[in-house]
This record gives C-alpha cells, sequence and structure tokens, in this order.
C-alpha cells in the first residue's frame, strides 16, 4: 500500500490520509482519542457518516467494521482507525465519484497529484467541490491536472484554493451583510461594511503578490457574462413554469452588469399620485428603479416572456397592434413617469431620504427626464427564428421607435443579443490580449 498524504486536523486530534492500494484509493480516518464511537453508531443507525463536514461514506464503503466485543469493552474505540473504500485508479486518474463529496459530481485528479485534505476542504471545513458544483451540470466530471481536454491544469486549481476565502474574509464579509441589513435600527454598526472593504483592497487572498494580468480579468468578464447568457437561455426553455416575480428576481441579480451605467437598483419606490383623485394623494409603488452614475433616476418593468405576445393576432386595417399586455405594460410605465415628474423636488428629497443608504456615498437622486426600461415578451423562438412575419416586425420596431425618447422596449431576445454583443467583444479583446 503506498501512502500519498497525510493531514492532521486543527483543535481536535484526528487524522485524515490517502492511500493507494491496487487500483483503490483508501481514505484513513482516525478519530480524536476515544472519541470515535459516534461514526460507529452513525454507520450502524443511519447506514452513514459524514467525516469533516466533507467526506460522506456508507457502511458498505468500510475496508473492515470495529470489533463489537472491543466497543462493548471500552468507551470508544481508541486506537481504531476507519479505513474507507474513497475512489478507484485508472487511466492515469484518481477518480472519486461525487457521492463521496455530497455532490452530483464525479471528481478525477491526475495520478501525479497527491491526494490531502486542503484538496476538498478550505477554511471552517467548506466543501470546495460543492461550492464548484453548484455552478456547472450535474454528472459534469471535474477534472483536476492530466491530460484531459477539459482539466483545470494544476497550477489554475492551486491558485483558485488560493483565493477561496479564508476565516478572517468570512467574518467580516459576515459582519458586512448583517450591517448592511440591520445598520438603520442599531448605531454603531455602519463600519462594518467599510471594514470588509478595506481588509478585501488590502487582502492577498484574493490577488496573491502579483495583480492580475488584463487577459486574465478580461477572461473572469467573459465568464461572467457566459454565465448569465446560459441561465437566462436555460429559463426561457422553460418560462411557462416561472411566475413574474421569479424573473424579476432572476434579471435584477444582472441589472447593473447587462446596463453599466446604472449603479443602484432600487425596490418597491412608493411615489406620490396626486392625479387619480382630485385633493387627495395616493402611492403608486414601482417594483424596481435604477440609478445612473449621475443620480439619474430611471425605472425599469420586467415582465413574465409569453412568447409571441407583443401584438395582437388580429390586425387593424392591415396593421398589427399591440397586445393587451404590451400597451397595458407602456400605459403603466409611462404613468410612473408622469407621476414622478410631477413630484417635484418634495419628491426627490423623499427618495434621498429614503435611499440614501443605497447610493455610493455623497450621490443624490435626481428626477430628470426619467426614462423606462421595459422587458417584456419574445420575437424569436428557441432555435433563433422569428416568431413575427415580416410585417409585423416592422410595426413592432414602428411601436418601440414612438416610445423610444421616454421608453426601450425590449424582448429576452433583445436581451440575448445584447450579451451575445458583449461576449463577442470580450472574446476579441482576449483574443488580442493573448497575442500581445
Amino acid at each position: 500500500m503506498r501512502r500519498v498524504q497525510s493531514c492532521v486536523e486543527g483543535e481536535a486530534f484526528q487524522m485524515i490520509e490517502f492511500s493507494d492500494e491496487g487500483s483503490n484509493i483508501i481514505l484513513s480516518y482516525e478519530p480524536e482519542d476515544a472519541g470515535g464511537a459516534w461514526a460507529w453508531h452513525k454507520l450502524k443507525t443511519d447506514g452513514e457518516v459524514t467525516i469533516s463536514k466533507v467526506f460522506h461514506f456508507e457502511r458498505g464503503d468500510l475496508v473492515e467494521e470495529p470489533d463489537e466485543e472491543q466497543l462493548d469493552d471500552r468507551i470508544g474505540h481508541e486506537g481504531f482507525t476507519y479505513q474507507f473504500r474513497f475512489g478507484r485508479i485508472g487511466d492515469g486518474y484518481r477518480r472519486i465519484e461525487g457521492r463521496m463529496l455530497g455532490i452530483a459530481n464525479p471528481v478525477l485528479f491526475a495520478v501525479t497529484i497527491p491526494l490531502s485534505r486542503k484538496l476538498f476542504a478550505a477554511h471552517r471545513d467548506v466543501s470546495i467541490f460543492r461550492r464548484i458544483s453548484k455552478l456547472i451540470e450535474p454528472n459534469c466530471e471535474i477534472v483536476i491536472g492530466g491530460e484531459k481536454d477539459d482539466a483545470i491544469p494544476l497550477p489554475v486549481f492551486e491558485g483558485f484554493l488560493k483565493k477561496f476565502p479564508g476565516s478572517t474574509e468570512l467574518d467580516r464579509y459576515a459582519n458586512a451583510r448583517v450591517a448592511d441589513v440591520l445598520s438603520e435600527y442599531f448605531d454603531g454598526m455602519k463600519d462594518a461594511r467599510q471594514n470588509y472593504e478595506t481588509y478585501m483592497s488590502r487582502s492577498k487572498a484574493i490577488l496573491g503578490d502579483d495583480p492580475l494580468g488584463t487577459g486574465e480579468l478580461l477572461e473572469l468578464e467573459l465568464e461572467k457574462y457566459l454565465l448569465i447568457r446560459q441561465t437566462i437561455f436555460a429559463w426561457l426553455q422553460d418560462s411557462v413554469v416561472r411566475t413574474e416575480a421569479d424573473w424579476q428576481k432572476l434579471i435584477e441579480q444582472f441589472l447593473l452588469l447587462i446596463f453599466p451605467k446604472y449603479v443602484a437598483v432600487l425596490h418597491n419606490v412608493r411615489i406620490a399620485d396626486s392625479y387619480a383623485t382630485p385633493g387627495t394623494t395616493k402611492h403608486r409603488y414601482i417594483d424596481l428603479a435604477l440609478v445612473d452614475a449621475a443620480g439619474n433616476l430611471d425605472v425599469i418593468e420586467i415582465k413574465r416572456p409569453h412568447g409571441d405576445k407583443l401584438l395582437a393576432n388580429g390586425r387593424y386595417r392591415g396593421n398589427g397592434v399591440p397586445t393587451r399586455e404590451l400597451s397595458g405594460a407602456i400605459m403603466q410605465a409611462e404613468k410612473y413617469i408622469f407621476h414622478l415628474s410631477k413630484w417635484g423636488a418634495a419628491g426627490e428629497e423623499a427618495l434621498n431620504r429614503k435611499y440614501a443608504s443605497d447610493l455610493p456615498q455623497g450621490m443624490r437622486i435626481q428626477v430628470t427626464n426619467p426614462k423606462t426600461i421595459l422587458i417584456l415578451g419574445r420575437d424569436r423562438d428557441g432555435a433563433g427564428s422569428p416568431l413575427l412575419e415580416p410585417s409585423l416586425q416592422h410595426d413592432f420596431e414602428i411601436i418601440r421607435r414612438k416610445y423610444a425618447n421616454v421608453m426601450d422596449i425590449m424582448t429576452y431576445d433583445d436581451l440575448l443579443t445584447r450579451l451575445d454583443n458583449i461576449i463577442a467583444s470580450l472574446r476579441k479583446r482576449v483574443k488580442a490580449e493573448s497575442v500581445i
């Protein structure tokens, strides 16, 4: 049996050791002194056990079960070392099935890479591969090193491990999140966000000793927009099961990336309506509003995509006309703009009081000719073919241009096209950087 590498864990003594035995990978676990009876109890009663919060085993994975008489005679099975079948060796790789790590993806390490616990667990027993698996398709192999085409080179993976957030960063981030939510209710909490930002700007955990090159930054940007594009496209394939609230939450996550002129997203914005009922003031609520870098407030309306629901099936004197959904959304947006504009200086002051904490320091909201971004409907099918015949597509463009001075009417396919253009630009820049 060839020992690969062992690791002594934190405060309590426990050893996790990896070794090769023929074509099998063995994980040996030696508990803290006499405190390992719990593991055998879990295996007997539940049929499974989790070691170090990362490694998941079933009773059948044990190479040898502990002696029951020994357990009866001792407080625990002091000195007993659990040995689990952890994976298989073949074709130049150590293969570990996802079940062993509590994920749906098999993990492959080149045989030249010695296994150790730090390859699987970060600070506070955070599972590294569980985080990776959340971002990729189930059953997709995660390959580290070796000659496979889709393998992550070992230096890249090691760099990723160095950038994984440590305990100090996690503590400061948690404090910052608490401060973001509760700072308006408690005094003395508002420095937590600044402390986190200061730490991150100085921390070597993210950038290491050398700053990232332009090429690497561009590649990270490219991956980011590819993920956004893939996520929206995947949702569009089963849009029937998504509610309008679901779509609002999804698109909201990406708004500041897709529309980089904006620096803040405001929720449930209350505005005054003094015109609905003369002599009284009522309130309307805008689900989402955007603030650009100059402080200008715009409105964004995100509707659920309903396929070909932009123009009505029938025509009026040979012309395409908006559906009730489109015309209703346009009217709703126009009213928001009307009431925002009529609210005047008092409205700006009310907005600034309420949303000061959501804005960069020193920035003030101003309502100056607000515009609306309206995202709704589809004008192409899943294969990219037009849903509207040419004459109707022309009529739809006329409708869009009619409102262009106050409203940007976008379909979800327009959104995908915008992302495609960003991705194409980034790919071109990445290629140019690699030539330099």
